[in-house]
């Protein structure tokens, strides 16, 4: 398959199996996001692949209970109002079911830590759909990585206070069989001859 075909089979998936992919797949996974460009060759990305249910677990119910103790104004944007309207009401699962969450951190204050890891974790979707395995871009850690009870947990599981979450990957084979087309009409290109 060419990287264009992968780049277009590329879905959001929101229901997975609860199967773990084989180790050499996660393998390539990572090594995928690894091998991502990086502002100055810094190399200063962090993954931690959770894999441990009792630690999804968790940070879910973490995640949730930290959600449902906000409030939202019209301001709000709009995915964090549904994370906080479905933490109140007990029924907010931010990753999905899924049975492997990535999260990406970078330096705190590193100007390019959102684009490396960025860079990093799209490498690792195009990966996981060469590999016919499911992923979901998570924002939700992102938006607690100041919350001091998640910098907690995290800094239980290896991500140190000086780090901030730039992104998560849900990752997992797929339970959606039949995902319609994603009909994407491109972002704005003008071309200056």
């Amino acid at each position: 398959m060419s990287i264009l075909d992968v780049i277009k089979k590329r879905k959001s998936v929101r229901k997975f199996k609860q199967e773990q992919i084989t180790d050499e797949e996660m393998q390539l996974i990572v090594e995928a996001g690894q091998l991502a460009p990086s502002g100055h060759n810094s190399q200063t990305s962090h993954f931690v692949v959770i894999q441990k249910q009792e630690v999804l677990n968790e940070l879910r119910e973490l995640v949730k209970a930290e959600f449902a103790k906000m409030e939202f104004d019209e301001t709000t944007y709009s995915s964090i109002k549904t994370s906080i309207t479905l933490s109140k009401k007990g029924k907010y699962n931010f990753m999905y079911n899924a049975p492997i969450l990535i999260v990406a951190t970078n330096l705190r204050g590193y100007g390019n830590a959102m684009a490396d890891c960025s860079l990093a974790l799209g490498n690792m979707m195009l990966m996981a759909t060469e590999l016919n395995i499911g992923t979901c871009w998570i924002n939700q850690l992102k938006w607690l990585t100041d919350n001091e009870t998640v910098k907690k947990y995290l800094e239980k599981i290896g991500i140190s206070a000086d780090e901030m979450v730039c992104g998560c990957l849900s990752v997992g084979y797929s339970d959606q069989p039949n995902l319609a087309p994603v009909i994407r009409k491109g972002n704005v290109t003008d071309f200056i001859k």
